[in-house]
């Protein structure tokens, strides 16, 4: 295969922060190349030189041997370049077609060709198999079809190179299998296709090679993943392998510190009965639309229950609204951070402390400025959340410190009971780590810990016990031992007939 896309010592800063050190790799035609590092390696920075977004203080890109410094989008998107991120770009107002064709519509005579603006965005769908109305509008679309949108854009556009940023981690597992054959079709047209994903199952699965970067740099380059273990590339990303990643720890259990009997309510098909003992971790594994989401909403009072009830450390509890839930000491770590999780246009400070405001105010109702600050400090310490100041947007950190915030602003809640649902679904592996230790030190504390995961391995890797949701009913109750990835699956599968 012929190399088409060459990085050729690029180097990026900001103020601070050495982002890229003369990073260099290349790409072949008809081939999937895989960026692989942590949050803060460099694979973002790395994307938006490619796509014009920055401009490289250093180096330079080759495109079919001939050298570009893209200094807008404008230009990385007329030499053929479409890089597709995680939060797409597209007009939710506007239809399909309108959205494919942006800044080229068809037009005669100065007015919109509206039939062959839907004929050629037909087109492009059914390039991709894809039955999309062009007239439909795109703010109605599901999030896996308004990527099909991204990519339709981008072969409009003749790209020639194509960029995927975390793809999958909005998708369930059919359309997750709709992308990849998607990938490997533009594969054999001979597109060149970047992939950035922290799940490895897909690396390997869809990639030909890979990059792993650490701190800016280039660590290593696997030409073929064919035989390369995972531990190998774990250790390539964090210097450490893929054992020490989970670290399991043991530790005693006390009496029941949540007891949930019977709930029933949006999301569940048959009423759910559980227990989670003081220091015990217990992991809900499903599919999507097994209701483990729903079940925690419930649970913590976001979501009002038709029947039954819950009792925290022996006592019933009226759920039913979030503060309840606070009060009775049930907390809930969100599935969607971005959306339900954070306030992304305030400050790390502000979002550690809106739990606390009331422990922190003078006379019940002056916010004491002093006491917010030293209260903010202490946890960004104890968690390690990396941030340049308390004053930085949360929006600005990586998944794994935005987790970190929000596992903060809990601590101080005197919580018995810490309900976390996917945390940590987009982060790195060794933000993962990292996130692992806080679950066993509140576990250590006595604390009933619940984590919702779709990644098999994590709920192996850390949990005392697994639950099993299937279809709106808890249809199995597994303990360590007994549950390995063939059983849990085997329970979390639909049945035929």
């Amino acid at each position: 295969m012929n190399t088409y896309l060459q990085f050729d010592s690029i180097s990026k800063s900001f103020p601070g922060v050495r982002a890229l050190d003369r990073v260099s790799l290349s790409v072949s035609e008809g081939s999937v190349h895989a960026l692989i590092g942590e949050n803060g390696a460099g694979k973002s920075t790395l994307l938006k030189i490619l796509s014009g977004a920055y401009r490289p203080d250093e180096g330079r890109i080759l495109l079919g041997g001939q050298p570009h410094v893209f200094s807008t989008t404008s230009a990385a998107i007329t030499a053929g370049v479409a890089v597709i991120y995680q939060e797409l770009h597209l007009a939710p107002n506007l239809s399909v077609a309108e959205n494919v064709f942006l800044g080229r519509l068809h037009q005669r005579g100065g007015w919109l060709n509206k039939r062959k603006l839907f004929e050629a965005t037909r087109r492009e769908m059914e390039a991709l198999g894809e039955d999309i109305d062009p007239n439909a509008n795109v703010g109605r679309l599901s999030i896996a079809q308004r990527q099909m949108v991204e990519i339709a854009k981008a072969l409009a556009r003749s790209a020639k190179v194509v960029a995927f940023d975390e793809p999958t981690s909005s998708l369930s597992a059919r359309e997750t299998e709709r992308l990849f054959r998607v990938i490997q079709d533009l594969k054999q047209r001979g597109r060149v296709i970047l992939y950035i994903s922290h799940r490895l199952e897909e690396i390997y699965r869809i990639c030909d090679s890979a990059t792993v970067l650490r701190d800016g740099r280039h660590v290593e380059t696997f030409p073929a993943l064919d035989g390369v273990s995972a531990d190998a590339i774990i250790n390539s990303m964090v210097g450490r392998s893929i054992t020490d990643v989970y670290r399991y720890q043991s530790r005693p259990h006390g009496s029941p510190a949540l007891e949930v009997d019977g709930l029933e309510g949006r999301g569940l098909t048959s009423p759910v009965s559980f227990t989670v003992a003081q220091g015990e971790i217990v992991g809900f594994f499903g599919l999507v639309g097994a209701g483990r989401s729903e079940l925690m909403k419930l649970i913590y009072g976001a979501v009002r229950a038709r029947a039954g009830y819950v009792k925290v450390l022996g006592q019933r509890v009226a759920i039913g609204h979030p503060s309840r839930g606070i009060r009775a000491g049930i907390v809930l770590c969100p599935e969607d951070r971005k959306k339900e999780g954070i306030i992304p246009n305030r400050s790390v400070q502000e979002n550690i402390n809106i739990g606390s405001r009331r422990h922190l105010s003078w006379l019940g109702f002056v916010i004491s400025e002093r006491k917010e600050r030293a209260n903010a400090e202490c946890f960004v310490a104890r968690l390690a959340v990396k941030t340049p100041s308390l004053r930085q947007h949360i929006q600005l950190l990586s998944g794994g410190n935005q987790q970190k915030v929000i596992l903060a602003r809990w601590l101080g809640e005197g919580m018995k009971v810490i309900l976390l649902d996917e945390p940590t679904r987009g982060i790195d592996v060794g933000a993962k780590s990292e996130i692992y230790s806080i679950i066993y030190d509140l576990a250590r504390q006595g604390i009933g810990v619940v984590v919702v995961s779709s990644e098999l391995p994590e709920v192996l890797g850390i949990c005392d016990r697994v639950n099993v949701m299937r279809q709106g009913k808890l249809v199995a109750e597994l303990d360590r031992a007994s549950a390995t990835a063939e059983t849990v699956l085997k329970s979390a599968l639909p049945i035929a007939g």
